[in-house]
């Protein structure tokens, strides 16, 4: 498997996908078709049991969408979703027979959020990953699944807390919330999802498949809901109040840049 924005490490059952979309994994067209060819390819080679998604940028793991090119990467989601969305591709994720597993250092904010929770387990990093659903301040929602997931996962009070601050939250909170299964120190990080996933991969596949297809039908929340998500993203999108701001955010603070996006969550206040 070789891929634009993708590094991809074979071991037995288990696969790393490291995403190296430079400058901080923005999802864009190329990590798009990236990760739709790179699930068709893992799902097709029944040796695969499990995906471990890391990030090649110790401070972003993924930024988030690439707000210039939404219509660009929307298409490169037709081949695994069936229709133009990114929400129904992360969902396709979640209903895939491999095990996904986000191992989290770094940033990972709205839409790269909505990919993490896609994943069927999130591990992270205490000392770096920072954790954050920002749509609202720029006049949008989250379009890719967040607010499914979250209201599931941390429940209603939590869910409206995070989406309507905006706010960064660290790992140690997101563990607290439910957002995440844990938070560790990063010099085990590494080997305790190398060590989970190589498990979970030794197991029969049959009664594998059997607990995430039942755990999907309880908790994972339907295509329509998804598509109702996306369709008001997109609506949000052509709001002239959105527009503006996103224009004052890229113009005038950095908003897609390594500088401007270490410290989103203060560029939120400085747009108010």
């Amino acid at each position: 498997m070789t891929f634009e924005t993708l590094d991809i490490r074979r071991d037995g059952a288990v696969v790393f996908a490291t995403i190296t979309a430079a400058p901080i994994n923005l999802i864009g067209p190329a990590l798009v078709r990236d990760l739709v060819s790179f699930v068709i390819e893992a799902e097709a080679d029944a040796g695969i049991q499990v995906v471990v998604f890391k990030s090649g940028d110790p401070d972003f793991f993924i930024a988030h969408v690439d707000v210039t090119r939404i219509s660009e990467y929307r298409q490169e989601t037709i081949p695994l979703a069936g229709e133009p969305s990114l929400g129904l591709l992360f969902r396709r994720l979640s209903l895939s027979r491999l095990i996904t597993i986000a191992q989290i250092e770094g940033r990972v904010r709205a839409a790269g959020n909505e990919f993490v929770l896609a994943c069927d387990m999130r591990f992270a990093a205490l000392e770096t990953a920072i954790f954050a659903q920002p749509e609202t301040g720029y006049g949008l929602v989250p379009g890719a699944g967040g607010m499914q997931h979250l209201a599931r996962l941390v429940g209603r009070a939590r869910a409206l807390e995070i989406m309507l601050s905006g706010e960064d939250y660290n790992a140690a909170i997101a563990e607290r919330y439910g957002w995440i299964n844990r938070a560790m120190p990063a010099a085990e990080l590494d080997g305790f999802v190398r060590a989970l996933a190589q498990r979970i991969a030794k197991f029969p596949a049959s009664a594998r498949n059997g607990v995430k297809t039942r755990v999907n039908s309880l908790t994972l929340a339907s295509a329509e809901e998804f598509r109702e998500d996306s369709d008001l993203f997109l609506e949000r999108s052509r709001d002239p109040v959105s527009q503006a701001r996103t224009q004052i955010a890229l113009q005038q603070h950095g908003f897609q840049t390594r500088e401007g996006e270490l410290d989103l969550a203060r560029q939120l206040d400085r747009l108010s």
